[in-house]
């Protein structure tokens, strides 16, 4: 057996929990690898909401789509994560399957652009809401630059908080790798 590695998993996650028609989130599109991944899964009878606060990471998303041909069933949002109830209609938030987020910086960009506690966290909590039962939420938390303790530390209160009754909440991350790994939580509703 190998144990995969973070977006390995995250990516198998998202590969048990969507099916076609389904709707779904990306909270990060960054290169839209992401967003790729969930709009194959949902297929051409369901739907992707990309979120992105750059422009370029928008740009390098659709790109990626239009050649994969997989841009006719998402829809790319320029703006923050925490505004998903602005940009999504009400018959596709109420058929919410899953969302994934990659926290942190765009690769390769300016690092003192990053996700941040108060958005991240308050766009979780709105993507819980609407989530259908067995819906996921899938974190990738790279925390290893500024801002980045805060976010983890955060997120982690919140979730560890959840009603048991209600979420079952995993964290899955390699704890003897160097620089402060990245590690995944996932959040199942029941």
């Amino acid at each position: 057996m190998n144990l995969k590695r973070v977006l390995q998993y995250a990516h198998e996650l998202m590969n048990h929990a969507l099916t076609h028609g389904d709707i779904a989130v990306d909270g990060t599109c960054g290169n839209g690898h992401d967003t790729l991944l969930l709009s194959r899964l949902v297929g051409k009878t369901g739907h992707v909401y990309g979120f992105d606060i750059q422009e370029t990471a928008i740009q390098n998303t659709q790109q990626r789509l239009k050649d994969n041909k997989a841009d006719k069933q998402t829809t790319l949002v320029l703006d923050s994560h925490s505004f998903i109830e602005q940009h999504i209609p009400d018959q596709h938030l109420t058929r919410l399957k899953a969302a994934i987020f990659n926290l942190g910086y765009l690769p390769g960009s300016d690092k003192s652009v990053i996700t941040e506690a108060d958005q991240t966290l308050k766009s979780v909590q709105t993507i819980l809401h609407y989530l259908q039962k067995g819906g996921l939420i899938v974190l990738v938390v790279y925390y290893g630059h500024p801002g980045g303790e805060e976010e983890k530390a955060a997120l982690l209160e919140y979730v560890s908080n959840l009603d048991q009754r209600q979420h079952n909440v995993l964290q899955y991350g390699f704890i003897n790798q160097r620089n402060q790994p990245p590690f995944i939580i996932a959040i199942e509703k029941k």
